[in-house]
């Protein structure tokens, strides 16, 4: 075999594992990486402008691509920027590969400048966290790193990459794939306990997680929910269309708020759980959200979160794509005459529950499209009449998205993506991720402009590859969510009516400006009114273009 360096060999065991971009910010150490992706061209370099972009970029590209995000960051500095949206991609479950370079060995016993031991730094954050240190071990590193961030339950993993590893030459074997296959089938035993619960059950809920997506289960899912006649909810933090969002049976997502959910679980005798989290909130609560007597059914694809909060009469490891069919057939051997009978009135008084609801939600944007400033449900309905059927959604609206799951018709795995661990930014660069996936598909980014000013790099790299993707910026010059929650404390600052550091209007961003000063085409939009027609220029356009809507600044309850 001929010499071969450790930066060809770290590209070619790339082009192996099927990856075609390498998103990253380079530094000195990474200039080894960046001499060899001169004679690499089928490997793509993506340029963000801070790490924190760069990993959101390659969570929506893997999210949506189903393959592995690779990750090129600088050293300690570069990885502390990288890490809040780790922690998404973490939450996300994003099979990502992050990579970070490192000083030559022979000089890091000195801890030179910008020098940290860095797999314990990425480790909270990882599957899997190492260092490459020889040569030789590199391809079967790379190889793990692969396998592991692809292997149910997927997620990121991480491999800090010395430069006297790249550099080094020698006569290396560099391996193969290894994928774990991830159609793994529930236990029968448990798949039939669950079925014989389900079929007696006389209010059953089905909560819809992200693996149900994550692993193209949307059919099997909806057939099990009809044969119920149950109500399906996404879960909380969903990131992901989980379930159709036009099927008569869906009923949006659960509240953060433990009270909220208790509403909802009160009305169920068992839950379902496909995936779903069982419960992450966003505030501690008095009341505890799961009520005495319901029971819970959890199928999910981690051993960890099977029980981990609440007592489960049912737990089956197993992949929705892989399991649900098996329940559905028990189910089906079970559901008598009577049992069907009661299945088909769950279904039809669900049914017109939710057409009740989403006529309120709709005649309730009707009567506000006259406002100016837009206010945030006129302006979620607008978006949602004016998106083409096959349009992908990337929301990171917080505060300004209330109804938008509900109106959107986000019926395929693909057709929706949400921020999933709440460390906001994620938005903008996450839709550059997801338009690189899906690019025939028209991309839509609805981001709030607190959140957008994190990551406002992301605009740069839309229009350095001439991506088309609308970025709607729901423009309430303030941190509105949290103008919600310390009101809703009802402590000094609402007694006062001020709020600290809660405001951006001194001085106001200039989104128009800002976008065009990146490269980006945009626009202010001031009434409801010219929303679609502003979306369907921007989804026209050859180009990224920023949509700067004008919102309602109010927060308080009416």
């Amino acid at each position: 075999m001929p010499l071969t360096s450790g930066k060809r060999a770290f590209l070619e065991v790339l082009k192996q594992e099927g990856v075609e971009y390498l998103f990253g910010n380079p530094g000195t150490t990474e200039l080894p990486l960046m001499d060899g992706l001169a004679e690499e061209p089928a490997v793509t370099y993506v340029l963000a402008l801070q790490e924190a972009a760069v990993v959101a970029m390659a969570d929506g590209y893997a999210q949506a691509s189903g393959k592995l995000g690779v990750v090129s960051v600088h050293v300690a500095p570069g990885l502390g920027n990288a890490l809040g949206m780790l922690y998404d991609a973490q939450k996300a479950g994003a099979p990502l590969l992050v990579t970070a370079g490192q000083h030559d060995q022979t000089f890091n016993v000195t801890e030179p400048i910008l020098w940290a031991d860095l797999p314990p730094i990425a480790r909270p954050f990882v599957k899997w966290s190492a260092e490459v240190r020889r040569l030789e071990d590199l391809p079967r590193l790379v190889h793990r790193a692969a396998k592991t961030a692809l292997a149910p339950p997927t997620g990121p993993v991480f491999l800090s990459l010395p430069a006297d590893v790249l550099q080094s030459e020698g006569v290396i074997e560099l391996g193969a794939p290894t994928r774990v296959a991830p159609r793994i089938r529930g236990d029968r035993a448990a798949v039939e306990a669950a079925a014989e619960r389900l079929a007696r059950a006389e209010r059953p809920v089905i909560l819809a997680g992200d693996s149900v997506a994550q692993s193209d289960a949307l059919a099997e899912l909806v057939a099990v929910a009809e044969a119920l006649g149950a109500p399906v909810y996404a879960e909380g933090v969903a990131n992901t269309a989980c379930f159709p969002a036009s099927h008569p049976l869906f009923r949006g997502a659960f509240a953060r708020l433990a009270p909220a959910v208790r509403q909802i679980l009160s009305e169920a005798d068992v839950l379902f759980s496909v995936g779903g989290d069982l419960l992450t909130l966003s505030l501690p609560s008095d009341v505890d959200p799961m009520p005495a007597g319901v029971e819970v059914i959890h199928l999910d694809t981690d051993p960890w979160e099977l029980g981990k909060n609440y007592a489960t009469a049912v737990a089956i490891l197993g992949d929705p794509k892989a399991t649900l069919p098996d329940l559905l057939a028990a189910l089906d051997a079970r559901m008598t005459p009577a049992r069907r009978r009661l299945a088909r009135a769950r279904l039809e008084a669900t049914r017109a529950a939710k057409a009740r609801q989403v006529e309120e939600l709709r005649a309730r944007a009707r009567a506000e499209e006259p406002r100016t400033p837009i206010t945030p449900l006129s302006a979620m309905s607008a978006l949602a009449d004016a998106l083409p059927p096959e349009a992908a959604v990337v929301d990171e609206s917080i505060s300004s998205g209330g109804g938008l799951r509900m109106l959107l018709r986000s019926d395929d795995s693909r057709s929706f993506f949400g921020l999933r661990g709440g460390g906001i930014g994620w938005g903008l660069p996450a839709a550059v991720g997801v338009k690189l996936a899906l690019p025939h598909r028209p991309v839509v980014a609805v981001v709030g402009d607190g959140s957008a000013m994190y990551t406002c790099q992301a605009l740069w790299t839309a229009a350095r590859y001439c991506l088309g993707v609308a970025f709607v910026i729901l423009n309430n010059a303030s941190y509105r969510i949290l103008k919600q929650r310390i009101h809703a404390m009802k402590g000094f600052a609402a007694q006062a009516d001020r709020y600290i550091a809660m405001d951006l209007d001194d001085p106001r961003v200039d989104f128009v400006r800002l976008a065009e000063s990146l490269g980006v085409r945009a626009e202010r939009v001031e009434k409801t009114a010219d929303v679609g027609p502003a979306l369907g220029r921007a989804l026209a356009a050859a180009g990224p273009t920023l949509l700067d809507l004008a919102l309602d600044r109010s927060f308080k309850p009416a």
